[in-house]
C-alpha cells in the first residue's frame, strides 16, 4: 500500500511540476502590451508590406531569411509599438517593442517558450534597451550586456529591438536620428 501512495504522490508531483512549466512562460499578453503603451484610446492594427530590398535588410538584422510578407504595428503620431517573435535556441520569444520618437521606450519579453534562459524576461535585462535607436549600420545605438547561459535568447532580442527600430523608419515620418 505504501508502495502505491508514493508512486501517486510522484504522479501529482509530475503532472503538477508539467502544468506550471507549460505556463509559465506568459509574462504579458499583446493586447496588454499593446494597451499599455497608448495613454489614450489602442489605435487600430495596421499592416507593413514588405518590398524585396525591405527583406533584404531584414534578412541582414535577423541572420536569416525571412519569409513574411507583412509585419502587423500599431502607431498613434510619433508612437508604435510591434509585437515580434524570434527563434532563441529552438522555440520562438515573444516580444513587445515600443518606440517613441525612433527610441525604444519599453522593452518586454512577453513570452518565452524555451528551457532555458529566460532571464531575458527580467526588468534588469530589458532596461538595457530604453532609449536605444539604430545606427548606421543598423546595430543598436548602446551596448546590452549579456547574461551567461541565455546568449541565444540575448542575441534574440538585440535583432527584435533592431528589427523593430528599423521598421518605425519604415512607417515614421520623424527624422531618424543616426548615431555613430
Amino acid at each position: 500500500m505504501n508502495k502505491y501512495l508514493s508512486l501517486s504522490i510522484f504522479a501529482l508531483a509530475m503532472l503538477f511540476s508539467q502544468v506550471s512549466v507549460a505556463t509559465k512562460g506568459v509574462y504579458q499578453t499583446p493586447a496588454a502590451f499593446i494597451s499599455q503603451s497608448f495613454s489614450d484610446v489602442t489605435p487600430q492594427a495596421k499592416v507593413i508590406w514588405l518590398t524585396k530590398e525591405d527583406k533584404v535588410v531584414v534578412a541582414k538584422i535577423l541572420q536569416h531569411k525571412f519569409n513574411r510578407m507583412r509585419i502587423r504595428y500599431w502607431q498613434a503620431g510619433n508612437e508604435t509599438v510591434w509585437i515580434l517573435n524570434e527563434i532563441g535556441k529552438e522555440k520562438p520569444i515573444t516580444m513587445g517593442v515600443h518606440i517613441k520618437d525612433n527610441y525604444i521606450d519599453h522593452f518586454k519579453v512577453l513570452t518565452y517558450r524555451e528551457s532555458r534562459g529566460d532571464e531575458v524576461r527580467h526588468e534588469f535585462y530589458s532596461q538595457q534597451f530604453i532609449n536605444a535607436t539604430l545606427n548606421k549600420e543598423n546595430g543598436l545605438s548602446q551596448r546590452v550586456d549579456g547574461i551567461t547561459g541565455a546568449t541565444l535568447s540575448v542575441r534574440a532580442t538585440k535583432k527584435i529591438a533592431r528589427l523593430a527600430l528599423w521598421l518605425n523608419t519604415k512607417v515614421t515620418t520623424i527624422p531618424f536620428p543616426l548615431e555613430s
